[in-house]
């Protein structure tokens, strides 16, 4: 018996046969590729979100009327609300804040919290100045530093009236160093 050698040619393709069983594993294989790609995309986007969702900052909070400040001679303090987003945790916070009427007549809002160590300012109305109980940090009505171990003043927070009322953008600051350096 004679071997025959068969050699292909660069011109001969090879043949597939498709019958309807592959026919049928390639469309079902292809369907449930499809699906668990559906499937998988909500539940990524659900479990990476707090990797790329960035922490959103508080919303303006309202502080009062802009007539209610007309008069205040000294500064006002009045508590906000206001919410922070981060990643799946939204908390709901209150802090105090002073409401500082300024020679031109502009509003000033300013944190009470102590730019030292974080302590609660309050306004000593027979001092007529800012007094930090903790270390003894003084501050001008207008927030400037005056003397005692705090690095800096007052940290003034940014404003806007809408429709009469003004808002205050509550934000956090890092404590005990000499420039404002924003937290949140």
């Amino acid at each position: 018996m004679d071997k025959q050698q068969v050699i292909s040619s660069p011109d001969e393709k090879d043949v597939i046969v498709i019958n309807r069983r592959s026919f049928m594993a390639a469309l079902m294989g292809i369907g449930s590729a499809a699906m668990g790609a559906l499937l998988a995309v909500p539940v990524l986007r659900y479990v990476l979100y707090p990797l790329y969702a960035k922490a959103s900052g508080t919303e303006w909070s309202e502080v009062g009327a802009v007539s209610e400040f007309a008069s205040a001679a000294a500064p006002v303090r009045k508590t906000i609300d206001f919410a922070q987003r981060d990643g799946w945790r939204e908390v709901v916070s209150s802090q105090s804040v002073y409401v500082h009427r300024m020679e031109t007549g502009e509003l000033r809002v300013l944190s009470a919290i102590c730019p030292h160590l974080g302590c609660s300012v309050s306004w000593q109305q027979g001092q007529d100045e800012f007094v930090c109980p903790c270390h003894g940090g003084r501050f001008q009505a207008n927030g400037t530093h005056v003397s005692g171990p705090p690095p800096r003043g007052m940290d003034a927070l940014p404003t806007r009236v809408v429709n009469g009322k003004l808002q205050v953008h509550f934000e956090y600051f890092r404590s005990n160093v000499p420039n404002k350096e924003r937290l949140s």
